[in-house]
Order: structure tokens, then sequence, then C-alpha cells
């Protein structure tokens, strides 16, 4: 008798484990994970990152006007320095992160593990990116502010924003690099005080010609020099290359350090060739061309700006600014619509022309320099920034044209009537006159001699001029505005006194003698 087995025709089931790369993978991005956790609870990351974000807010929350009309090809340039102190906590406590197992004698326990040491290195390379990611938020969200703002000017460059981000991240791997290069806790203090004397030492040592050289340096910082901005196309800075070099360099610093710790997979091989490649790129993308083409455009700009720039009438006045700024023509009208008001005879209806300027010394662009006044009859100069104290400096220069007929009328000094005239232009349609009156001069003052600031020359004013234009600051507009408009011809004259003026206007004599000299 036979026995016969029966047999399942279900395919046998076996049980398949995740691919051995796939695994690892996971387990470096946990690592990560954990690593950025660890990092947060460092007191410099939370202490810097909570300063960067209120000196951030400090900013953005300034009200003295200034910031009304942001210029942003300078805004996208200010969010590179704030970054730099949280880069450097970034890379104190980052290279402290690497060195934990070295610190804690637990470096021989770490061989017996499966992972490599390569990637844990790994690990603490992306451990940085959340970070890079919050600057990248921060940098965001403080030019979306200025850009939103209905006076913005011009338009930003990715570039630039990118700096700041990339300076933590760069930060960051560098002290994973040094961990594995040079394992001691006293060498980042090193590297930063040797890192910052061969800056200064190299600064030195490179000329005029060779300026670019300085854009190699990755976290420098391309920040305005304090001068007012200029258009764009003026500003000659090869920001997104700058910005490639940088992510190249950061890389490259990160594949390094894979490299020293033992991770010499093809992969590995393979990005450091792209990263190389990508560095060398940037490098050779910044060193400058075309430079005889920019001076030219400077030189266009600072001495034929009406060659470049385009014109706007409004009330039979022409406003001609560099195409950035073109959204602002309006704004200056109210402004000479406000002065005009005021002026008598044929200054009432004077036809104007409104002649953006900017100021160029040599091939330096955004330095301190004051510009020359016009001497073309109704012309009149406005700067790059406008917003705050640019408004009634402004007003200055437009009331200067009404009553002289020039800018160049203020190049010598005013001891008569017109310089009383030219303030009443400016402040008796004004609705804070005083404190205008206080802002507009040099000193911050309302008493004695002083001068009062304008776009190209400012204007002198002596101690009786100064106690009569208080005197008219107290009557009524009204009665004020309809006696200069009536002694317009006599306000205007240089043969009529201070004195002779306080009569006219219904005001008391100054008893101080008239010095031209003060």
């Amino acid at each position: 008798m036979s026995t016969t087995i029966p047999t399942s025709t279900e395919p046998a089931r076996t049980l398949t484990e995740p691919p051995r790369e796939g695994r690892r993978t996971g387990a470096v991005l946990a690592l990560a994970r954990l690593e950025a956790r660890e990092l947060l609870q460092q007191i410099p990351v939370l202490f810097f990152f909570a300063l960067y974000v209120v000196l951030i807010a400090l900013r953005l929350m300034s009200n003295d006007g200034m910031d009304d009309f942001p210029v942003l090809n300078t805004v996208d340039r200010r969010t590179q320095v704030a970054p730099l102190l949280f880069a450097l906590a970034m890379f104190i406590c980052v290279n402290a992160a690497a060195l934990r197992s070295r610190k804690h004698g637990t470096v021989e326990q770490f061989e017996v593990l499966a992972m490599e040491p390569w990637r844990r290195t790994l690990a603490h390379v992306l451990s940085v990116l959340p970070y890079a990611g919050l600057t990248a938020l921060a940098v965001a969200a403080e030019f979306t502010w200025e850009a939103l703002k209905p006076g913005a000017i011009g338009h930003g460059s990715f570039g630039e924003l990118a700096v700041g981000p990339l300076s933590v991240l760069l930060a960051g791997i560098t002290g994973v690099l040094l961990a594995r290069l040079l394992p001691s806790t006293f060498v980042p203090i090193l590297f930063v005080i040797v890192l910052y004397v061969l800056g200064v030492l190299f600064s030195g040592l490179i000329g005029a010609d060779h300026e670019w050289v300085h854009r190699l340096d990755p976290i420098q910082s391309f920040a305005s020099s304090g001068g007012d901005p200029v258009p764009s196309d003026l500003l000659g800075r090869p920001a997104g290359w700058h910005a490639l070099y940088v992510t190249g360099l950061c890389a490259l610093l990160a594949c390094s350090a894979l490299l020293v710790a033992g991770g010499r997979t093809r992969a590995v091989r393979v990005a450091t060739a792209l990263a190389l490649a990508a560095t060398a790129a940037g490098v050779i993308g910044q060193i400058p061309r075309g430079t005889a083409a920019l001076e030219a455009a400077r030189r266009t700009a600072a001495d034929s700006p009406e060659k470049v720039q385009s014109c706007s009438a409004y009330d039979g006045s022409t406003y001609c600014s560099f195409p950035e700024w073109s959204g602002v023509r309006s704004d200056w009208a109210e402004v000479v619509d406000r002065v005009r008001s005021g002026a008598g005879g044929t200054a009432a209806e004077a036809r104007l022309t409104i002649r953006q300027r900017v100021y160029i010394s040599g091939q330096e662009v955004e330095v301190d320099g004051s510009l020359d006044p016009s001497t073309t009859p109704g012309e009149v100069t406005v700067g790059t920034r406008w917003g705050g104290n640019r408004v009634p400096e402004f007003a200055v220069g437009v009331a200067s044209v009404l009553v002289g007929g020039s800018e160049d009328v203020t190049t010598e000094p005013m001891c008569d009537a017109r310089a009383v005239t030219i303030m009443w232009l400016v402040l008796g349609n004004d609705p804070t006159p005083t404190a205008t009156f206080r802002n507009v001069r040099l000193d911050d003052s309302t008493s004695g001699s002083g001068v009062v600031l304008a776009p190209t020359n400012g204007l002198g004013l002596s101690g009786p001029q100064t106690t009569v234009i208080r005197e008219l600051l107290e009557r009524p507009r009204a009665e004020m505005t309809a006696r200069v408009k009536a002694h317009w011809t006599e306000l205007t004259s240089a043969k009529t006194t201070t004195a002779q003026a306080a009569e006219l206007l219904g005001v008391a004599v100054p008893k101080e003698a008239e010095e031209c000299g003060e």
C-alpha cells in the first residue's frame, strides 16, 4: 500500500530584507536628525539665532522714514551681515559635536559599530542644513518685508540673498572638517584668529587693480560702503557667480571631510570632482570682464545722466530718473507742488526739471560725496535715497531754484531776505514745521546760525534769519502765505535785508546785528 503525500501548488514564501544601502542611508539621516536636535540645545546656537532674529525685527520696525522707500539692491546685501555671528556659533558648536566621542573617550566603542566613520561625518555635515534653511527663511522674510512696501525701489538679486545662508552652511562644514583634520577643542579659536590676521594682511597686499580678489573671500559682505545707492547695472558685482563659488566650496569642504574620514567611495569621488568644478567655475566667473564698458556707464550716469534716464511730466514740470526710480516720481511731484503753492509771481507757475543724479568717485560707487549744484536754470537735483529727512532736503533744493533761479544760488552766503523766503516755502505748508526745521538743519536746532541740508550745497542761515523764520512759524499760515506772495519781488531780491524782510512779513525785527559771517 502506497501513501501519497499531498503537495501544495502555492509558491514558497521568502522573507526579503531591505537593500543594505537603503538601510545605511536611513541610518545616516536618522543620525543627522539627532545631531541637529543636539545643536538646538546648545546655548550659543540658541542665543545667536535669537539675537539674529531680534536684530532683523528691530531694523524692520525702525520708523525714521528713511526705510519707507527701500532700495532693494542694497537690502539684499544688507542681509549678508547679521548671519555672520550665527555662523560663528555654528562653526564652534558643530566642531564640538564632531569631537564629542573623543571628549567622552568613546572613540574605541564607535569602531565596533556597523556605521563607518565617514558616514558619521556625513551625518554631522547634514545636521547643519536645517540651520542654513532657518537662515534662508529669515533672509527671505526680511527681504520680502521690504520688497512689499509700496515705495520699494528696484529689485534684488538671488545671488546676494544666498550669501547669508551659505555662510552659515560653510561655517558648519568647516567645523566638521577641522574636527577630522585637527581633533582639538582649541583649534576653532586659533583658526578664527589666524583667518582674521591673514585676511587683514591679505587686504593690505592687494592693490586697487586686483580688488576683485576680495570676492574670493566666501563670507565677505558686499554691503554698501555707506554712500547713496546707485542703479543695479552700475554695481558690477557678479553675485550669481559668487553664490556658485560659495556653494561649490561648501560641497568641496564637505567631500574633503568625508575623504579624510575614509569615505573613498565612487559617489564621494564623483561629488568631489563636481564640487571642484563648480568652485573653479565660480572663481572664473568672478574675474572682471568688460571693465571699460562698466567704467563708461558709470561716468555717463554721473556726468550725463540725461542720456540714460527716462522722464515723466506732472503739472508742467518734468521728472527724470534712472529706470528703477520711475515709481518715485509722483512723490517728488507732491513735494514740488507743496513748495510751489507758497510761491508768488512767476515762480508759482514755474516749470522745473527734476533730475536724479548719483555721485561716483573714480571707479568707486556708493561712496560718500557731495553733488555739485546744477547751473542749469530751473533744474533741481534729487538723489537716490527718498523718505525721512531726504524729503525736506529736496524741498530746500526746490525752494532755492524757485527763489534764485538755479541751484548754484546757494554757493554764496545769503545775508538777505532770500534765505528767509526759501525756508518759508519749505516749512510754510509742512505738517510739522518746527520738527522739520530742526531735522533739516545740520545742528538739529532752531536757534542761532546753522546750515540747512539740501541735495547739493547746503543753505547757510544767520542767527537773525533763524529768528525771523521761527517767528513766521508761530503766525497763522494763511496770513504769512498771503504776505509772501504779495511781497514776492522784494523777498526774492538780494538787495532786501533780513530786517526789511521781517518788516514786510509783519514780524519783529531781530535785535541781533546782521552778520553774514556767522
